[in-house]
């Protein structure tokens, strides 16, 4: 009972955090603040991330706004790792546990990007599935790969 409560605990901080509007979940104000000397500024300003039909970085952002994007690319990750746990030992130990976990992320994620769409100043994005996705497989895969390293 505990493992759905906390998957149902990650399933409403999505939809939540997936209603607010750009401007509700900016941190800009924070980044400037906390941020003020730029720290990594000029390892930062190396990396250069295709998104969409543009490529992402400092140059083109500038750099609270560059940092602000990779948090959010990383609470993606993050964020969707944990859906996929919660799923993972929602569904027990029964068979295709890594599977359903991984597949029902990568839904709940294409029907937040779509529900996401209908919120103003925001948009449905195939890379963020991508990436949620990718946060499912790596959270999900080290989970059965410690539990194979156990059995051993």
């Amino acid at each position: 009972m505990k493992k759905r409560l906390i998957l149902l605990a990650f399933l409403v901080i999505l939809v939540i955090s997936s209603s607010m509007t750009y401007e509700q979940q900016s941190i800009i104000p924070e980044l400037e603040e906390v941020l003020a000397n730029k720290p990594f500024e000029q390892q930062l300003s190396r990396l250069h991330i295709p998104y969409w039909d543009t490529v992402v970085s400092i140059e083109e952002r500038g750099y609270f706004k560059f940092v602000e994007f990779l948090i959010r690319k990383l609470t993606h990750f993050v964020g969707f790792g944990c859906i996929a746990l919660g799923l993972y030992f929602a569904w027990g130990k029964r068979r295709y546990a890594a599977f359903v976990a991984i597949f029902g992320t990568m839904l709940i994620a294409l029907l937040d990007e779509f529900r996401q769409s209908f919120t103003p100043g925001r948009m449905m994005s195939a890379q963020d599935v991508v990436v949620d996705t990718a946060g499912a497989i790596v959270f999900v895969g080290i989970v059965v790969l410690v539990r194979k390293v156990r059995k051993v």
